[in-house]
């Protein structure tokens, strides 16, 4: 969308004859920009910066609009349900694409168009349950109930994607330890002897106690997962996840540490927890991040941390935040389990956009193509092309 067509819709805005579409685009655009340097600019009419100016006369126009906000949560309501029976979930009707210099874009959904017929399905409750004797147990096909013993813990399949152990005894005297694994494609839920609940993204895995017997709780994680904790002030729950060490009392945090990513994320909701890496520590509050090099073990702290990005996964949906196109790409390639592959230059723009999970993969990439990067299904694989030299 061009500068031209963008004062076209302001203008039909004005005057009434803008569609639901268009409002609840312009709406989008206006609202995500608020408590940005560009707000700043616009508010000066900076005349070396198109967008300011563009947003200048989109803001002007709003003020203009007697009782724009009523209208534009009954266009809200209206725009959600007709997204339903398409592709988009993506912030309302539009998606921005930020090149390598970060400069915005926006771009009407109605520019994407079919690219391939071949798809992929979404990704869903999968899982296997490898038990202290080596013998696996498929969860996808296992009858809900009672699927086995280990130690003093019986093992449940409470419903689809949740599997629990009976509260712990304390007359167990051996550790029996257990390993929840989801392949690419899939998650799960498992709720520990203690209580604390366990959220699995895909490909990821951990290993645990049947019972928590020692002084301490400890588990083993790859991958991602989200915790929620039960209290035990005389038991410290720690989490090992590729190297580095998460230690609670009781609280929620997700631990991304995927062997193809470059660090090991902690992101604390609620409660405390302290991150250690060999000689190296930190204490964390709640909204802050931390983040542990792979490579040298530094660690250091990320703060005020959009949570609703990090637990997109758990929550459903896909959220990307400034994201650049190869790590957009892991993360789908997990959760359809494909290969990615590139031809030509790896793309160095970055995309700011939301969507569901629930989707065939072909709904994120058209989303996805509206850069100048271009992606096809091929089996089990997807291409990436950028048209960019």
């Amino acid at each position: 969308m061009n500068k031209t067509e963008f004062l076209h819709i302001i203008d039909k805005f004005l005057n009434g004859a803008s569609t639901p579409e268009e409002d609840m685009l312009l709406k989008r655009y206006y609202e995500s920009f608020q408590s940005t340097p560009i707000w700043n600019e616009a508010e000066l009419g900076n005349k070396d910066d198109e967008e300011a100016l563009l947003l200048k006369r989109l803001k002007e126009a709003m003020l203009q609009k007697k009782q724009p906000t009523g209208k534009l949560r009954s266009i809200k309501r209206y725009f959600w349900l007709a997204a339903a029976s398409v592709i988009l979930i993506v912030g309302g009707s539009y998606l921005y694409l930020f090149n390598s210099n970060k400069k915005g874009t926006i771009i009407a959904a109605g520019t994407i168009k079919e690219q391939t017929k071949a798809d992929l399905s979404p990704g869903g409750n999968k899982a296997v349950l490898t038990l202290a004797d080596g013998s696996t147990i498929d969860l996808d096909s296992a009858g809900n109930g009672k699927l086995g013993q280990q130690g003093n813990a019986d093992i449940l399949k409470v419903k689809t994607g949740e599997l629990s152990y009976n509260n712990e005894k304390s007359s167990e005297a051996k550790i029996v330890y257990n390993t929840l694994s989801t392949p690419k494609g899939g998650q799960y839920q498992v709720t520990l002897s203690d209580g604390t609940q366990v959220w699995l993204n895909a490909a990821s895995s951990i290993r645990f106690p049947t019972s928590f017997i020692e002084n301490q709780r400890q588990v083993e994680v790859t991958g991602e997962a989200y915790f929620e904790v039960a209290k035990n002030k005389e038991k410290p729950f720690i989490v090992h996840a590729n190297g580095a060490q998460v230690e609670v009392l009781g609280t929620h945090f997700n631990v991304n540490a995927y062997g193809d990513e470059p660090e090991v994320k902690t992101t604390l909701l609620e409660g405390s927890v302290k991150i250690s890496k060999g000689n190296n520590s930190n204490l964390m509050k709640p909204g802050q991040q931390s983040v542990v090099s792979n490579n040298n073990g530094d660690i250091y702290l990320k703060n005020d941390i959009d949570i609703d990005e990090v637990m997109a996964w758990k929550n459903g949906g896909f959220n990307f935040n400034d994201a650049d196109i190869p790590s957009i790409m892991r993360e789908i390639a997990r959760w359809y389990d494909v290969e990615v592959t590139y031809e030509g230059t790896i793309p160095t723009d970055h995309f700011t956009g939301k969507m569901t999970r629930n989707t065939n993969a072909s709904n994120v990439l058209k989303i996805l193509s509206l850069s100048d990067e271009h992606f096809r299904i091929e089996g089990r694989k997807i291409i990436v092309t950028s048209n960019k030299k």
